[in-house]
């Protein structure tokens, strides 16, 4: 297994990643089957506004897991307002009154600034990590994650935050053995959100993991 950046030609497989990991970590088809549109939300905007923050674990045929996100929160949701929506808006009309799991999502897609956390200030990078499951727990988590925090780090990213759903027992475990804590956000629903300072050393010099 190695880590490296994120190609075009992993577009689809991330994709997949988004899809089988995007039901609290399980397969998510049964509740969204629109297969684009996860991606669209959590995976897709991140590799094309933002490459050079996605990493991607490559078992030697295909990427099986990925790491993305942006740097500034704020910056990447005014991008992801004036670029991506457009990108996809055709496809994903805006729904008025949410209904169905599909239409939830959607109603999600045109509200960016739902990222914009004002409790967050202090953690202005955000991130989104998957990996199928049958590689789980073999360190190239981690691994994503040291590369990704290595990028911050060489941009001078300060701390990095992410939200998860407070019953996914499993990623908090994997969270809080890489440090990260919990940043109090009122009235944060079903989720549960994260912080980590980025140090000057983070993540440098780890870039593969067997």
């Amino acid at each position: 297994m190695i880590i490296r950046p994120y190609r075009d030609s992993d577009r689809d497989a991330v994709g997949d990643i988004c899809v089988r990991t995007a039901d609290a970590g399980g397969d998510s088809r049964h509740l969204y089957p629109d297969l684009d549109l996860m991606p669209t939300i959590f995976a897709w905007p991140y590799t094309d506004l933002e490459p050079s923050l996605a990493f991607v674990a490559d078992d030697g045929e295909r990427a099986v897991g990925y790491v993305v996100g942006t740097a500034d929160t704020p910056s990447f949701v005014a991008r992801f307002e004036s670029e991506w929506l457009p990108r996809v808006s055709d496809r994903y009309p805006p729904v008025a009154e949410p209904s169905t799991p599909t239409e939830d999502m959607v109603h999600l897609l045109h509200h960016p600034r739902r990222m914009i956390v004002p409790a967050l200030a202090d953690y202005p990078a955000h991130l989104h990590i998957d990996l199928l499951p049958e590689h789980q727990r073999s360190g190239h988590g981690r691994a994503l994650m040291t590369a990704f925090l290595g990028a911050l780090a060489f941009q001078g990213v300060p701390a990095v935050h992410l939200g998860m759903l407070t019953s996914n027992t499993a990623a908090r475990a994997f969270y809080d053995r890489l440090g990260f804590h919990e940043v109090d956000v009122p009235d944060a629903g079903p989720l549960t959100y994260l912080g980590l300072e980025v140090g000057p050393n983070a993540g440098l010099g780890a870039s593969a993991a067997g």
